[in-house]
């Protein structure tokens, strides 16, 4: 993980309800995941040849980092899947969630009121805390194009966090460093170290 404070890592849910870590709702040449079920998901091979992994297997890789679980798509009928696999992890109280489907953050949140909980945008909102509070998030994840320092201070003053994404230029990560904000996710964490002020987190992208 080249020395990143945490992961974020993309859900998806099979058919059968178990959570699998892929980037994409499908698989080339397989299909939808969600109509997949987990002993047909399993035998997926993904670019390096290994099996397409389980959000708990992922998990104990992982250890005792931070890791922001990005769900894309979760039936209600299985959020406790994901509760379950996140509460049995190494590290429960260093996970979190979040998503472009707010009402997926909302449902988790009401199910387990303690569970850390962030909205991700990539659009510049009037009321980005407004939304940020109607379902109990305290992290705003917001696409780095649209990050400026009214928006900054806007979240600050409520209480919350903003984490840009997914931010890989060195000029880039800087100008987000000078703006406050409190995260930062890319795909090249080592540069990110380069940028980044102490205190401040750096997440890589699986």
């Amino acid at each position: 993980m080249l020395d990143a404070d945490g992961v974020e890592l993309d859900v998806h849910c099979t058919r059968d309800g178990a959570i699998v870590v892929h980037h994409d709702p499908a698989i080339p040449g397989v299909g939808p995941i969600s109509q997949l079920s987990l002993a047909e998901a399993r035998q997926v091979r993904i670019r390096n040849g290994e099996q397409l992994p389980v959000l708990a297997e992922i998990l104990e890789l992982v250890g005792n980092r931070e890791v922001w679980v990005e769900v894309k798509g979760l039936p209600p009928v299985y959020d406790q899947e994901l509760l379950e696999v996140l509460a049995k992890g190494p590290a429960p109280e260093r996970y979190a969630v979040h998503s472009f489907d707010h009402r997926i953050v909302h449902r988790l949140g009401e199910a387990q009121p303690h569970l850390k909980r962030g909205i991700l945008l990539s659009a510049y909102l009037q009321d980005p805390v407004g939304a940020m509070r109607s379902v109990g998030a305290t992290a705003l994840w917001q696409e780095w194009q649209q990050v400026d320092e009214e928006l900054v201070m806007q979240v600050h003053d409520s209480g919350g966090i903003v984490i840009a994404w997914t931010v890989n230029d060195l000029g880039d990560l800087d100008r987000m460093v000078r703006l406050g904000v409190d995260g930062l996710c890319g795909n090249y964490p080592d540069r990110i170290r380069v940028a980044i002020a102490p205190g401040l987190n750096q997440v890589s992208r699986a």
